[in-house]
């Protein structure tokens, strides 16, 4: 089996490479950079064959490729020995809740706000927006408070994969120096203390 992540960082490739670690699964990690010209950059003519949009994270599994964040952690569960999602309808239906409500209301200020100050071409960008995305945000984590419980792990007892989405998140909104709960922070903090989660962190160092 050749495994291999293309990823950059904490960003959500992140999230894979954690995910990839707690499996303890055999698998090589690219670094990718976004300038052009670098012999590992995002926009070469070989990555975008993988990955259309030239952003990370892509897993390449042999002769399959998956780009997106949840369905790539999804997947390795999939492939590991170990489960790290729920597998009672109850519980598993409070994974997919949680890893949604991440991807489509808690991620989107914050992926809104990088998109206005970097990563869109200069005459794209509209600075007016940021204090509309540390709104949403803040909205965002006041839902979360009625779904999830941070004295613990949010679904069920046991650590899953809705764990390293949200601890992703939250350590990508402090990058981002959004306002953040302290119990959110503590939560975060919980998690990436995870064996796993610090031998992620010493690759991406």
């Amino acid at each position: 089996m050749s495994l291999k992540l293309y990823g950059f960082g904490q960003s959500r490739s992140f999230r894979c490479l954690w995910a990839l670690c707690e499996a303890g699964l055999d698998f090589n990690y690219d670094d990718m950079v976004f300038d052009k010209n670098a012999e590992n950059s995002a926009l070469s003519e070989n990555y975008l064959s993988k990955n259309t949009q030239g952003k990370v994270p892509t897993l390449e599994h042999d002769d399959f490729i998956l780009t997106e964040s949840l369905a790539i952690i999804n997947y390795i569960n999939n492939i590991s020995e170990t489960t790290f999602i729920p597998t009672q309808p109850k519980e598993r239906a409070q994974y997919d809740e949680v890893t949604s409500f991440i991807i489509t209301e808690l991620e989107q200020p914050l992926w809104t706000n990088g998109k206005h100050r970097f990563a869109l071409p200069e005459e794209q960008r509209v600075t007016d927006i940021l204090p509309t995305a540390e709104f949403e945000f803040a909205k965002a984590v006041n839902a979360l408070n009625g779904i999830v419980n941070l004295d613990g792990t949010v679904v069920g007892d046991e650590f899953t994969f809705a764990d390293i989405m949200l601890a992703q998140t939250i350590s990508w909104a402090e990058r981002f120096k959004f306002k953040i709960p302290s119990q959110y922070l503590a939560y975060r903090d919980r998690m990436f203390a995870r064996d796993a989660a610090l031998k992620a962190l010493s690759i991406v160092a």
